[in-house]
């Protein structure tokens, strides 16, 4: 299907079967436009970026006259069509988060299904944006269109992915999955053959910074200083690449939350003084940090999937010097995704939210570890943070440093396992000084939700690193080392230094997609919808 000739934007050729279109839902479609060329290695697109110029003149007074001027930007944006074999390296590979990706991959792999007393259940990947969530691409006598997220550029597919890690525990994957408790029974059973031959590789452990109530589990661990424990780590790395034939490597910590670091000058405020507080076996620094100096290192991109400070000032000028991806921090996949979609839509309606209570409990390992005062504070300040850009975007409502009240709380409770519970509380100040309360009770399958997460993370991680782009006048260059593409992913956003942090849900999503869009020539999706005023 061709849009009408004469069109004045590029036209889309539209490529699938009669019942894709049917429903609506392409799988495969190429822009035909001047702006856009195929070639057998590469996608290459120029695209035109436009933004606002705001300029004031002071008035006097306290009072000044501002002016938007509309600009416009160049840019040509360059991908790689070579979709590499991925080798997914967990940390915390043997908890509930890597045996439920890992298990959950092969049964989709392997198309196993299962009993359920509900009767019988087939494989899925719900819950990924990249696998389970679509993108309008246009419309075809009135009727919308889109394509699946991972269809708008060449990504790697989950089935072909090669997983290994590292673990404090040593219990194999199939033990560890029934330990868990996420998986139904009998879905188990048939993925346990496949997961009892994969074993983590040591980890490294240091009490100082989880909970007390983890040693119990640590019988698998790296030994030496914590220069041989990073040395380690990288020799880890470069043995998996080179015995799976992988291409490339994507590290992700799904391990205990740990305390955050202290952070002071000489210890690892900048990358220097970092590696010598290694050389010195400074107890001040964390695994987590370890383990990202670690990937930086070995040039392999890693994203942090907890809440503490793995990224002290040292990782990132690391990061930024050796030009290695980092991403975090923390997943964004159950209370605080709501949380980012409510407070951006009551302070876009003009509402004004005064108190936002949140409540959890679980009974997970993660639940367990978060009881330790110093690994839960590590967590409120993560959850805590999350509504800071949706209240500064309105003065209106806001004065200048004020800001609703704001409670996180979670409870160890171990009878429900995974099922997390969490309940919200939103009350905010309306009309002639009336009050709305929104109360929210949301029980989720903890593991569930952020299985798929991890997955978007290092594919979305990867494709980064295949794509290029510049500006008028530049040489083409890769994305900044510190990835904002993965903000809707995590709920503290880690951002390169000056970059606004943006934590509202629906700006994630449409910065993530208006730049896949970008790499393919299309124009951002502005829902104006003109051609049916």
């Amino acid at each position: 299907v061709r849009e009408a000739e004469g069109a004045r934007e590029p036209a889309l050729w539209l490529v699938g079967t009669e019942e894709s279109l049917a429903k609506m839902l392409i799988d495969n479609f190429t822009v035909k436009s001047p702006n856009v060329t195929y070639t057998d290695g590469f996608i290459e697109s120029s695209y035109k970026y436009s933004n606002t110029k705001l300029t004031s003149a002071d008035l006097g007074n306290g009072k000044s006259a501002w002016t938007v001027e509309p600009v416009e930007s160049q840019y040509s944006f360059k991908t790689d069509r070579k979709v590499p074999k991925l080798g997914i390296m967990l940390v915390g590979w043997g908890g509930n988060n890597g045996t439920t990706l890992t298990g959950g991959v092969i049964a989709n792999r392997e198309g196993i299904t299962w009993k359920t007393k509900e009767g019988v259940k087939a494989p899925n990947y719900w819950g990924s944006l990249t696998q389970a969530s679509t993108c309008r691409v246009g419309a075809v006598n009135g009727q919308e269109v889109y394509t699946p997220f991972k269809s708008m550029l060449p990504m790697v597919e989950p089935n072909d992915v090669v997983f290994d890690g590292w673990d404090i525990s040593g219990m194999n994957l199939a033990d560890g999955m029934e330990r868990a408790q996420v998986l139904d029974w009998d879905l188990q059973r048939q993925l346990a053959p496949h997961l009892k031959r994969l074993v983590p590789r040591p980890g490294i452990y240091d009490p100082n910074f989880i909970a007390a109530n983890q040693e119990a589990r640590a019988d698998n661990c790296i030994q030496g200083t914590r220069q041989q424990q990073m040395d380690q780590i990288r020799a880890d790395i470069r043995d998996f690449k080179a015995k799976s034939g992988v291409d490339k490597v994507v590290v992700l910590w799904s391990a205990n939350t740990e305390r955050y670091s202290e952070l002071s000058v000489g210890l690892n405020d900048t990358e220097e003084t970092l590696r010598a507080s290694i050389a010195a076996n400074e107890s001040e620094v964390s695994p987590s940090t370890l383990m990202a100096l670690a990937c930086i290192d070995e040039g392999v991109p890693f994203i942090n999937g907890s809440p503490q400070n793995t990224f002290v000032p040292g990782v990132i000028d690391a990061s930024v010097r050796l030009k290695s991806l980092i991403g975090g921090d923390d997943f964004k996949s159950g209370q605080t995704k709501m949380k980012s979609v409510l407070v951006d839509f009551l302070v876009g309606a003009g509402i004004k939210p005064t108190s936002i209570v949140s409540y959890n409990h679980l009974g997970n390992n993660d639940g367990m570890n978060l009881s330790a005062p110093q690994t839960f504070r590590s967590k409120e300040i993560s959850k805590s943070n999350v509504v800071d850009d949706m209240v500064n975007s309105n003065s209106l409502l806001y004065k200048p440093g004020e800001h609703p009240d704001h409670v996180v709380v979670i409870k160890y409770v171990p009878y429900v396992g995974d099922s997390k519970r969490a309940m919200d509380e939103y009350t905010s100040e309306i009309f002639m000084g009336g009050r709305n309360t929104i109360v929210m009770h949301n029980t989720c399958e903890d593991s569930l939700l952020a299985a798929p997460l991890i997955l978007d993370l290092c594919l979305i991680a990867e494709l980064s690193t295949r794509i290029e782009f510049k500006a008028e006048g530049e040489e083409y260059h890769g994305f900044h080392p510190i990835s904002v593409l993965l903000s809707y992913l995590t709920k503290a956003p880690l951002v390169p230094r000056g970059t606004p942090v943006v934590n509202a849900l629906p700006k994630q999503r449409a910065m993530l997609e208006n730049i896949f869009r970008a790499c393919i020539g299309l124009a951002p999706e502005n829902n104006m919808m003109l051609e049916y005023k």
